[in-house]
């Protein structure tokens, strides 16, 4: 940053562009080779330069025009857009003027390999310029104000919006509890309602920002490292800050979406195993909402309105799209769709409702195919002939204002895998007295052994007996992002 007087060389070789010269080689990079610095007129307002660097990692080149050359930072998070929160500027090399003009892909295994585009480009006003901290006024397309870049340590800058925007920003939320939808039927009004495909999937909010993700459950477990393809959703969105509604879904050797191919993903902690488990059973996320975007909280608009600006961000990618809202076919229509893709069922939403975090209303309905209960686990059986010494079948509850109820037994739909992973997480868990509310059948749990009720799965079953039990039940997997507290029965 120092000006020394080495800067008044014009030869790269000496000066200013020593560096940037040094880091590139002109037969191997389309970057501009400018031979000296620019002598461009000083009548001529300064420029400044946004670019953004798909490199190893995303960020945004920011550059400003000085004594010849572009003088760079690069930003992790972007040009800040609120005066409350500063952001990260790390030093670079100085440029030549010619690179405010550069778009364009930088080669692998270069300096900087990965696409280069143009976010931003205009002229500023410069009010101070020091070692230590520059300020200006920023006149471009998608940015415009004043600004200080100010170093805090020897290679650490921010940089920190001076005046307040344009229009008043809403924060960046920390969370966002994911709206509900009730059980129930097809409404016989047809009109107000759009339909959505109900996926076999994990729930997730997305929070976007600086085209870094974080990604929580239901139960506000951040996934993100369980599901690293959920990257390329910040890659997509780049600077812009988001919040998304969505559900991360994986598909069986049939085509369909499968809970069950992708429950074994959530309880990884290896990273090894997370990337051979992305490559045999990759992820895709659907995003079907969006509450927050570019400063401002979309929680109180409607349906309709949340679903424009969701479709404006355009989100299709390898590993993300934005499945389809169905608006002008009946609901009957809708779930026989469903039906003939062999999809878990529909979710009816009122076009006229705004999001309601954590409720569950009548504004979103789900009609499902087939029926499926959450269920904790109370205890279990052991097997028989050869599953001696092994799971034989799972104690099921689903908590009432009494407790936790027994609903029955599920001994059908393991693969081995599942049966010692889950026989290694209830024997950690067992305990001596029953966490049911009332005494067990015992022609259905001699021999059995009792657990702590705090894992969460889930079931497939035809129908709820007069007995309230679960009529031939079969497992589907543990619900790591469901805490117990938020399982109800489903009638």
């Amino acid at each position: 940053m120092t000006r020394s007087a080495a800067r008044k060389s014009t030869t790269p070789a000496d000066g200013a562009l020593a560096k940037y010269y040094a880091k590139r080689d002109p037969s191997k990079t389309p970057e501009p080779m400018a031979s000296t610095r620019s002598t461009r007129s000083r009548k001529s307002a300064p420029i400044f330069v946004v670019q953004e660097h798909h490199a190893s990692s995303l960020h945004w080149d920011f550059r400003l025009e000085h004594e010849g050359v572009l003088v760079s930072w690069a930003l992790p998070k972007g040009v800040p857009v609120d005066p409350r929160t500063n952001h990260l500027a790390v030093p670079t090399e100085d440029h030549p003027l010619d690179y405010g003009a550069f778009e364009g892909d930088i080669p692998e295994g270069e300096y900087g390999a990965g696409h280069v585009a143009i976010w931003d480009r205009g002229t500023y006003t410069p009010e101070v310029w020091r070692d230590d901290e520059v300020k200006f006024l920023l006149n471009g397309s998608r940015v415009s104000g004043r600004f200080a870049l100010f170093r805090v340590a020897d290679k650490r800058w921010m940089i920190h919006r001076m005046d307040a925007p344009a229009t008043e920003l809403d924060d960046f939320p920390a969370l966002v509890k994911p709206m509900l939808a009730s059980p129930g039927q097809l409404s016989t009004r047809q009109g107000g309602w759009a339909y959505e495909f109900k996926w076999d999937g994990v729930r997730a909010m997305l929070y976007v920002e600086g085209g870094r993700v974080r990604a929580l459950t239901r139960n506000d477990r951040n996934i993100v490292a369980n599901f690293p393809e959920l990257s390329a959703v910040g890659e997509s969105l780049g600077s812009r800050r988001a919040v998304l509604d969505g559900e991360i879904v994986a598909v069986d050797e049939q085509g369909h979406t499968s809970f069950a191919a992708l429950s074994h993903r959530l309880h990884l902690t290896s990273s090894t195993e997370i990337k051979q488990r992305a490559l045999a059973t990759p992820a895709n996320f659907f995003a079907f909402d969006v509450v927050y975007l570019e400063g401002r909280s979309l929680l109180k608009e409607t349906y309709d309105h949340r679903r424009r600006v969701l479709e404006s961000l355009d989100l299709n990618g390898e590993s993300f799209t934005t499945p389809p809202s169905l608006t002008g076919v009946s609901g009957e229509r809708a779930l026989a769709i469903s039906r003939e893709r062999q999809l878990e069922g529909i979710v009816a939403k009122r076009r006229d409702s705004p999001y309601s975090p954590g409720r569950r209303g009548d504004a979103w309905i789900k009609i499902k195919n087939f029926r499926t209960q959450e269920v904790v686990i109370g205890g279990w059986t052991e097997g028989a002939g050869e599953r001696a010494g092994s799971l034989g079948a799972l104690l099921l509850g689903v908590p009432s204002g009494k407790g936790l109820d027994y609903v029955g037994k599920v001994g059908t739909g393991f693969s081995v895998a599942n049966r010692e992973d889950l026989m290694r997480r209830l024997v950690q868990r067992r305990r001596k007295n029953s966490p049911f509310s009332d005494p067990l059948p015992r022609r259905e749990t001699s021999e059995c052994h009792f657990v702590r009720p705090d894992l969460v799965g889930e079931v497939t079953f035809v129908e709820w007996t007069e007995a309230s039990r679960l009529r031939s039940p079969s497992w589907r997997g543990l619900r790591a992002d469901k805490t117990a507290d938020e399982v109800q029965r489903e009638f």
